[in-house]
């Protein structure tokens, strides 16, 4: 059974073509900059890479192209698109419309669009992607796998901000929390590795990347996730600066003559490691200049780590216990460092890690704490895509 995932952004298109029934990527690709005079196509074939250039004038015509490199001759992986069972899309923000996955139909597509201002950068490049299928492929049946979908389990108390609830009833200002698709995949993933179902355990998840966020589940649901009504609360990530009291964002407005949009392009582009650092959001180039002694290096370093750990202790305190302490994302899986940082120095909270263990552990699946530690802390390798294709074929082929 082949899905075809796609995560579709208003001038890109990434895509994975899926064996749900090997659990394999027979192919994937990405298509840039999508609507302007020349855009760049490259996919992965046989182990080989193709790129090309061409006008990409939307995604319809877009598509067309994934088509004719998934039939091509040469370089194809399938002899018809009749091969293709169902299309899984990564939609962005379902607000609190959508608790769960979805077949995608009009009225679907009809409340997304309500929901625009909620992310103004995805929603409009997801319905893109929709619709584009419509025009190629309309006898093939989608599904929406909702970013937020997962977080809607998390109780008022959690989610609601310090504000005048009516802001809540008109607009929707609440927290949401990201990376469900994530948390839900690598907590699930994770218990199997120790033998346990998950709907047994107190689990916090730590999807760390140049975005990043941390999930309590209890017992398979989602209790609380540090970002909120967007993907700018919470940790410190690439570029985008996580919790900061609004008192200053409002000073900083104020003393610099900043504009809303002036101060949004700081906060999502200018800030977090970027802006700490000057320089690179990298981790791996972080990690060198702590090596070498440079100041902002290490302070970027070091406000990561911290506010990933005050996370995770707050998290322990509102679930009473954890059982599983879960690191995945690029960071997670592979900065063995930063996760040495992380997890220092928090035997009190039944965390004890094997450090010479954890520091030889990167881009693989391992359990990295001490036999008998009360919490057991493990590497664990998410795939989106992989998620959206097992929840898309569920929705389709298993009704």
């Amino acid at each position: 059974m082949k899905i075809l995932v796609l995560n579709c952004g208003s001038s890109s298109l990434k895509y994975q073509l899926i064996d749900v029934d090997t659990k394999t990527v027979m192919t994937k690709g990405l298509l840039e900059r999508i609507g302007l005079e020349m855009g760049i196509f490259s996919y992965t074939s046989h182990g080989t890479k193709h790129t090309t250039e061409c006008p990409i004038p939307n995604h319809t015509e877009g598509l067309k192209l994934v088509m004719g490199a998934l039939m091509d001759k040469e370089t194809g992986v399938i002899k018809s698109i009749d091969e293709v069972s169902a299309v899984g899309h990564r939609f962005a923000h379902g607000g609190e419309y959508f608790k769960k996955s979805e077949i995608i139909s009009r009225e679907l597509i009809n409340k997304e669009e309500s929901l625009t201002d909620l992310a103004p950068l995805h929603i409009p490049g997801n319905i893109m992607g929709a619709e584009a299928i419509n025009n190629v492929l309309p006898h093939i049946p989608q599904v929406a796998v909702f970013d937020t979908a997962f977080n809607l389990s998390i109780e008022p108390k959690n989610y609601l901000y310090g504000i005048p609830y009516e802001y809540y009833e008109q607009y929707g200002i609440r927290r949401y929390g990201f990376h469900g698709t994530s948390h839900r995949f690598v907590a699930k993933k994770g218990a199997k590795m120790i033998d346990r179902y998950w709907k047994d355990l107190k689990i916090i998840t730590c999807h760390l990347g140049s975005g990043a966020s941390i999930c309590a589940i209890d017992h398979g649901k989602s209790v609380n996730n540090s970002m909120g009504m967007t993907s700018l609360e919470g940790l410190t990530m690439g570029s985008r600066c996580g919790d900061i009291d609004i008192g200053a964002v409002l000073y900083l407005m104020d003393k610099a003559g900043l504009s809303a949009d002036q101060m949004n392009d700081i906060l999502y582009k200018k800030s977090g490691l970027v802006g700490l650092t000057g320089g690179s959001p990298d981790m791996r180039d972080i990690w060198a200049g702590v090596q070498r002694g440079d100041k902002r290096n290490t302070l970027a370093f070091e406000v990561f780590a911290q506010r990933c750990k005050k996370y995770i202790g707050a998290f322990i305190a509102q679930m009473n216990g954890c059982d599983l302490l879960i690191f995945t994302g690029g960071i997670g899986e592979n900065a063995w460092f930063m996760r040495h940082a992380i997890l220092e120095n928090m035997e009190w909270l039944g965390i004890d890690i094997d450090m010479d263990l954890n520091d030889r552990t990167a881009g693989v699946d391992a359990i990295i704490s001490r036999p008998g530690a009360r919490v057991t802390t493990a590497v664990v390798l998410t795939d989106e895509e992989l998620a959206i294709a097992i929840d898309t074929y569920k929705l389709v082929c298993e009704q």
